[in-house]
């Protein structure tokens, strides 16, 4: 995966994840301070994203209220109850991997790579699409689009 080799390589400042899975040199990174990794909970993350994408100014939620994750954020009550308000997060640039592209770019994700491959697709400047297989337009059935080629800037196909 092109992050691992991005990490790898030196080549990553910050990472916002909700999780490092089990990437070693993200965490020998981490603790040797040459990488700042932020951990947001996954759904928190996906909402930032989405709000990113969707040109929100934010997202209200329950989670982290009370704990570390809260700290440093702006609490919201509404009808008595608080909320953090998580700010919009996007890219300059998103290398998102897709099992089928066609020449205009629409994606078909497999499995997981469909939760937050379309997200960021909308919430970065410029877009990458790393594929396996390259189709000419017309051969991807429209409501087999996962994501629309309007967002792709480049596209990518292993050899």
């Amino acid at each position: 995966m092109a992050h691992c080799k991005l990490v790898a390589n030196h080549q990553v400042k910050r990472a916002i994840v909700s999780h490092t899975g089990t990437n070693k040199q993200t965490a020998i990174q981490k603790n040797e301070g040459t990488l700042i990794v932020d951990y947001v909970p996954q759904g928190t993350l996906a909402e930032r994203i989405r709000a990113k994408g969707a040109g929100l100014g934010g997202v209200l939620t329950p989670t982290g209220i009370g704990t570390i994750m809260a700290d440093g954020k702006e609490v919201v009550k509404i009808d008595g109850k608080d909320y953090l308000l998580e700010k919009p997060l996007g890219a300059d640039v998103a290398i998102l991997r897709a099992n089928i592209v066609d020449e205009d770019g629409n994606m078909v994700f497999l499995g997981t790579t469909q939760n937050f491959n379309p997200l960021m697709a909308t919430a970065a400047d410029y877009v990458i699409v790393e594929a396996e297989k390259l189709v000419k337009r017309g051969e991807i059935k429209p409501e087999q689009v996962h994501c629309s080629g309007i967002y792709v800037d480049a596209i990518y196909v292993e050899k």
